[in-house]
């Protein structure tokens, strides 16, 4: 338990003619509820199999191992509910807009970053959901055309608009399984590229511009923005920055086509981004615990 381990004798039940089952202790229940979720919630924090021996008995006494084989099987447990959650049928789901994203994770010592595809639903009724989550060669069109087939094969309809950055990949997989999406390039991603094409004396007074275009009330008033920051890019002699800004540029400009209370959704691809910081959080985490268990050379 939370508390500790304690020790219990379940009571011999005669004389009834209903099965007897306790409510406080179950059958087979050798941890409480509590200690159950706790288990999964440091294994994603980094902890290694091999390490909850110890945590636990510094958490809930001696008498409360868990070994790594435990976590193994409650580990293939948890990935038979995801495989279950990945054939889930989508039908019924309303889609309006998709938010798809390659997030990049460092797991374990590899050298290479894993990229998790990522895709987010909008419903009609303002629900978000989460659809897919897939492991993918970097963000390939085969990789995320995969992904896209499997969603529509499960029921999902074609959404209206699709939200993401300016990797190829996406965009040809979309062009090919909902040709009929309309895109809106992520403005973190382009603020970003921008950015880096000019010094960083002057990125302050360059992002106070861009967010002036980023927020503008109209796509008139965004495009009178832009030209003054193109002709300030150029009078500095950044031409690349103007150039950077330009390019794709109705297909940063799509989200003035929906309702303006959607916009700030929109916009950019947070709805992916926000909930995978913790995830890059955890691994960055759990990568410094496995260095320093290395044996130095």
């Amino acid at each position: 338990m939370g508390c500790g381990t304690i020790t219990l004798r379940r009571p011999r039940v005669r004389g009834v003619e209903e099965r007897f089952e306790s409510r406080v202790l179950p059958l087979f229940a050798r941890r409480a509820k509590g200690v159950s979720k706790l288990i999964p919630r440091l294994y994603l924090h980094g902890l290694a199999l091999g390490d909850f021996d110890l945590a636990l008995r510094g958490l809930l006494g001696e008498n409360a191992p868990v070994s790594a084989s435990t976590v193994a099987r409650l580990k293939e447990g948890w990935q038979a509910e995801w495989r279950e959650w990945k054939r889930r049928s989508l039908e019924g789901l309303q889609m309006v807009y998709l938010w798809v994203d390659g997030v990049y994770v460092k797991a374990g010592l590899e050298k290479q970053k894993a990229a998790l595809l990522v895709v987010i639903g909008g419903l009609l009724d303002g629900r978000k959901v989460v659809l897919a989550v897939e492991p993918g060669y970097r963000e390939s069109t085969e990789s995320w055309s995969e992904v896209l087939r499997d969603l529509k094969e499960r029921g999902m309809n074609c959404p209206c608009l699709a939200v993401g950055d300016g990797n190829l990949g996406i965009w040809g997989a979309l062009a090919s399984i909902f040709p009929r999406v309309l895109e809106q390039r992520c403005w973190n991603h382009k603020m970003v590229n921008v950015l880096d094409k000019l010094p960083k004396k002057l990125q302050g007074q360059a992002k106070r511009h861009l967010q002036d275009i980023v927020y503008a009330e109209t796509r008139e008033a965004a495009e009178a923005e832009r030209d003054d920051f193109v002709h300030w890019c150029w009078a500095e002699g950044y031409r690349r920055a103007g150039e950077t800004l330009l390019r794709d540029w109705d297909r940063m400009v799509t989200f003035y086509r929906f309702p303006q209370e959607h916009w700030r959704h929109l916009r950019t691809t947070n709805v992916v981004e926000s909930p995978f910081a913790g995830l890059r959080l955890r691994t960055d985490a759990a990568n410094v615990i496995r260095r320093l268990r290395m044996p130095l050379p």
